[in-house]
């Protein structure tokens, strides 16, 4: 089911890819793992997760750019990978909101849990908002947040996950 599941994000991400050749740009970051905000009934898993990615360039004349990347948590917590769509508006000074799919190793349970997230679904919409300035011709640093759940569509129970960090992007 996880490699059916994986076939299906890597279709869609190939269907949103440029057709143009834009070089785009890699990503790494630090996240603490599973904040405890108002977007979420977590707050119980530990660690930090660290996260690669890579941003593609702008599709056509719009701002929307693909994107792809990892997130492996240090304590053996939840890792996951996400695709989807992002926009920048700015450019010295940014704002840079995205959605996407993940899927994650975590607990899919449908029912509470004291030892880990029960998120109730393998796949998960992954809101996330950034907010950064460049550094450099090719470089910029931004704080950055990044939500998972399943707004309650693939069973009664959505607890949700939040992660708050900083990553960097070098352009290729």
């Amino acid at each position: 089911m996880t490699h059916r599941l994986s076939c299906v994000l890597a279709a869609a991400l190939l269907t949103v890819l440029p057709n143009t050749a834009h070089a785009g740009e890699v990503f790494g970051g630090l996240y603490v793992h599973d904040v405890k905000t108002p977007l979420n009934l977590s707050g119980i898993e530990s660690g930090a997760d660290v996260q690669l990615g890579w941003r593609g360039g702008r599709i056509g004349k719009s701002r929307f750019q693909p994107y792809v990347f990892g997130a492996l948590n240090t304590a053996g917590e939840t890792s996951y990978a996400a695709a989807g769509i992002s926009a920048m508006f700015g450019d010295r000074i940014f704002i840079r909101p995205g959605l996407g799919l993940a899927i994650h190793n975590g607990s899919t349970d449908d029912f509470m849990r004291t030892d880990r997230i029960a998120f109730g679904s393998r796949i998960l919409f992954e809101p996330e908002l950034g907010i950064g300035a460049r550094i450099g011709n090719r470089a910029t640093i931004e704080a950055s947040w990044v939500h998972m759940s399943h707004a309650t569509l693939f069973s009664g129970q959505n607890p949700g996950i939040d992660n708050l960090g900083v990553r960097l992007s070098f352009g290729l």
